[in-house]
C-alpha cells in the first residue's frame, strides 16, 4: 500500500473515531489533516472531505445512538435537510473564482477557534 493510501486510511479512522464519540469528522478533522499533514490544497481537501462523506458513513453509529435511546430522528431529519442546502450554498460560495483556498483556510480557522473558545468558556 503506498504511503498517500495509508495517511487517508488513518484520516479516515481518526475521523471515524472522533465522529462516533464527538459527532466530529468530517471538516474538523479530514480537512485539516489533508491540508496540514499531507499537504493538499484547501479546496481539494474540502471536496475530498465532501466526497467521502456521501455516502451513509454514519449510519452504523447512528444505529448504536438508536439503540440506546440517544437521537431525535425529527430533529435529525431537520438537520439533514440544512446540510443539503447549506452544502450547496456553501460549496457555490467556495468555488468562485474571487475566493482563495487561503481565504476559505483563514475563515476556517477563525470559524474552529471561535468555536473552540466557545466550548471552553461555557455559556
Amino acid at each position: 500500500m503506498s504511503n498517500i493510501v495509508i495517511q487517508m486510511l488513518i484520516i479516515g479512522l481518526v475521523a471515524g473515531l472522533t465522529g462516533g464519540m464527538f459527532g466530529l469528522g468530517g471538516g474538523a478533522i479530514m480537512v485539516p489533516a489533508m491540508v496540514l499533514l499531507v499537504g493538499l490544497d484547501q479546496k481539494y481537501a474540502t471536496g475530498t472531505s465532501i466526497a467521502a462523506q456521501i455516502l451513509p458513513i454514519g449510519i452504523l453509529g447512528a444505529l448504536v445512538y438508536y439503540r440506546h435511546g440517544n437521537m431525535n430522528v425529527k430533529y435529525a431529519t431537520f438537520i439533514a435537510i440544512g446540510l443539503i442546502v447549506g452544502n450547496l450554498f456553501g460549496a457555490l460560495f467556495a468555488n468562485q473564482p474571487f475566493i482563495s483556498s487561503e481565504i476559505i483556510k483563514k475563515l476556517y480557522g477563525i470559524f474552529l477557534l471561535l468555536l473552540g473558545i466557545r466550548y471552553l468558556l461555557g455559556r
